[in-house]
């Protein structure tokens, strides 16, 4: 088993819902088993204005998928859920990004490892840090990359 983090988002309907049922599809997934999740979160969209908030949250997964066959589940289980693809950061029911996957880095043209933007997102960054505060990104710990952004949990 190897250890991946996954980015859960949605700004559509039952946000917590789409979330929950994300989490359930993923444990239904034998080559999956959950681990830790962090709290949920509410953040503005990034990428496209006019559009409602998002609530975020990250999974800390163990997998015998390589991560191909990882990205593919999830993107299956964003298909079961109702996600549609329209537009780039458009509003959606739910997303699920693979973050990171051990120590691995990979890059081709459906998969890029760790993600290329999560650096620089809040709504990856502090629920993350909550899960690995002292993993590195670029060489930087989660935790001090993470204190220079600012999540708020929804009431």
């Amino acid at each position: 088993m190897r250890t991946a983090f996954l980015g859960l988002g949605s700004n559509l309907g039952d946000r917590r819902g789409h979330l929950a049922a994300a989490s359930l599809g993923l444990a239904a997934d034998p080559a999956i088993t959950l681990g830790r999740a962090s709290a949920i979160y509410e953040t503005k969209p990034v990428g496209r204005e006019g559009q409602p908030d998002f609530l975020n949250q990250v999974l800390e997964i163990a997998t015998t998928h390589e991560p191909r066959a990882l990205l593919a589940a999830c993107l299956a289980l964003e298909r079961r859920l109702g996600r549609e693809r329209h537009e780039r950061w458009g509003p959606r029911t739910i997303d699920i990004d693979v973050l990171l996957y051990e120590d691995l880095t990979w890059n081709d043209a459906h998969l890029v490892l760790p993600h290329p933007r999560m650096h620089e997102r809040t709504f990856v960054l502090t629920p993350l840090a909550e899960l690995a505060p002292d993993l590195l990104i670029n060489g930087i710990a989660v935790r001090e990359l993470a204190s220079q952004l600012h999540c708020s949990r929804p009431r």
